[in-house]
């Protein structure tokens, strides 16, 4: 049995956000577009009126990878165009955990990853007990079997709109992009500059656009967000997402937004699993990230392991057990199937620490500058920019 420990208290002293799954989150951003666009479904209705979008013929969707609101507003110098807006954007939480293959689900289908399966950036396969790359999607299986939502993308196609999905070409077909985001056609481009000029092209007609940039993510987890280089890496976005706005064609609404924000983490502060005992033992897999970890346990040491990790790490994180973690709302609802994905632990990183387990993990992984998947509100808010 467990020693008393106060979950919520713990959260709380900590600064940490929950997600608004259903109110100003994330979840609500496609639903949104696809009512402006002529849905009649009264959930993307709802949607549409709770963010403030408005109605018009053309919509496009962009997703800037990474882009948490507090990055962008303490850097907001490093980019003019989103600066003259952010201070009417909507603030949005991202789901839980803050990361991408969650989040891109969370958008994708409107459903949090107790729904969707997609739990974090590696999660236990339940029937294979290996670890399972939810990004490259790797040991998971056929997407639709993983993940069974239907997308926002494939109800809009069926009711007759016209959907387009913008990003690199190396994401057609790929898994995470059938799990979260089909039933678009597909335009492959690479620079960023490319994927504008095919975004205008697709918005010459009616219909709903999605834009995918992911460079802003890529050098923030290599520089960390408050470095120079991720600083020219806003102000190249910036300036394409000014071109874009400029030349997009009349009744055309465009959305940016992000999946998660990002904390630059203090290596010093990461706790390696592999290296510490206390945290080792009893441990089958460690799965998810070393900001939202799923500790998987061996049968019957689950309530030791808890104690010991809760002992260990104190205030670096919060550690919750399964049902804890289910009962406070983490994952949103959970299914059946997916519960088993969940660790018989799931712990979050507080401040700037992180947990890592070097047996599974490679060290360029590890010494990665820039890391996100906890509650932070770094990591958990991201703006909502409309530009009508």
């Amino acid at each position: 049995m467990t020693s008393a420990y106060d979950l919520a208290g713990a959260f709380d002293a900590a600064g940490l956000l929950a997600p608004d799954y259903g109110g100003l989150c994330l979840d609500g951003v496609l639903p949104a577009a696809a009512a402006a666009v002529g849905s009649q479904d009264e959930h993307h209705e709802a949607a549409r009126v709770r963010l403030g979008v408005p109605r018009a013929s053309r919509v496009c969707v962009v997703l800037v990878d990474g882009l948490g609101h507090a990055m962008l507003s303490e850097r907001r110098g490093h980019a003019p165009f989103l600066r003259g807006r952010l201070d009417d954007a909507r603030v949005l939480t991202a789901g839980f955990p803050s990361t991408t293959a969650t989040s891109m689900g969370l958008f994708g289908t409107g459903c949090a990853a107790g729904r969707t399966g997609l739990v974090g950036y590696s999660v236990r396969n339940p029937d294979t007990g290996g670890l399972a790359n939810l990004v490259a999607w790797e040991g998971a299986g056929p997407a639709e079997s993983w993940q069974r939502e239907p997308s926002l993308f494939a109800q809009l196609a069926a009711s007759g709109v016209e959907v387009t999905s913008v990003g690199p070409g190396r994401f057609a077909g790929s898994g995470l992009t059938e799990a979260a985001l089909r039933g678009a056609r597909f335009v492959a481009a690479e620079p960023l500059a490319d994927r504008v000029d095919a975004t205008l092209h697709e918005l010459t007609a009616p219909g709903l656009v999605y834009l995918y940039w992911g460079e802003v993510d890529k050098v923030g987890h290599h520089e960390g967000w408050q470095s120079r280089a991720w600083a020219d890496e806003l102000t190249a976005a910036d300036r394409e997402l000014a071109r874009l706005a400029r030349s997009v064609p009349r009744d055309t609404l465009i959305l940016i937004t992000a999946d998660h924000g990002m904390v630059d983490v203090d290596r010093r502060a990461l706790v390696d699993v592999a290296t510490t005992p206390a945290l080792a033992a009893g441990v089958e897999v460690v799965a998810g990230e070393p900001r939202a970890t799923h500790v998987h346990t061996r049968p019957g040491a689950g309530p030791e392991v808890v104690d010991r990790w809760r002992t260990t790490l104190g205030g670096a994180a919060v550690v919750a057990t399964r049902d804890e973690a289910i009962a406070s709302g983490w994952f949103g609802p959970v299914a059946e199937h997916v519960r088993p994905m969940i660790g018989d632990l799931v712990v979050a990183a507080t401040g700037v620490a992180g947990i890592v387990d070097s047996r599974t993990q490679t060290p360029r992984s590890i010494a990665l500058r820039g890391m996100h998947g906890s509650f932070t509100p770094g990591e958990m808010q991201v703006p909502l920019v409309v530009v009508a």
